[in-house]
C-alpha cells in the first residue's frame, strides 16, 4: 500500500512516538491520549505562581524531606549536626526565604 493522501490534506506525515505521548506536558494537561489530569485547585493561585518561579515542586519537596529526615534521626539519637545535614537545613532555608521574597514582591 505505497502513499495515502487523504482528500484536500497533502501529504500526511505522522510519527509515532510513544514516550512524547505519554510524557508531553501542558499546563495540567499530559499528553497520553488527551487524558486530563486535574492537578487541583489552590487557594492562593498567584501565590503558588510566584514560589514556582522559585523552586518547583519537586525541588521544594526534596529539600522538605531531606530537613525531616534529619529531624527525625536527631529526635532518635540527638547530637549535633554533620556538615551534609546542616548543609540540607541551610539549602531549605534559603529556598523557605527566597519563595517569601518572591511572594512579597508580587504583593
Amino acid at each position: 500500500m505505497g502513499n495515502v493522501r487523504f482528500p484536500v490534506s497533502g501529504n500526511v506525515n505522522q510519527t509515532i512516538n510513544p514516550w512524547t505521548w505519554a510524557f508531553n506536558t501542558c499546563g495540567n494537561q499530559i499528553g497520553f491520549f488527551n487524558l486530563n489530569i486535574d492537578l487541583g485547585h489552590s487557594s492562593n493561585p498567584d501565590a503558588e505562581r510566584v514560589a514556582l518561579d522559585v523552586a518547583s515542586y519537586g525541588k521544594q519537596l526534596g529539600r522538605i524531606e531531606d530537613v525531616i529526615d534529619i529531624l527525625v534521626r536527631r529526635l532518635k539519637n540527638g547530637g549535633p549536626l554533620v556538615d551534609a545535614e546542616a548543609a540540607a537545613i541551610g539549602d531549605y532555608e534559603t529556598m523557605r526565604r527566597e519563595i517569601a521574597a518572591a511572594l512579597k514582591a508580587s504583593n
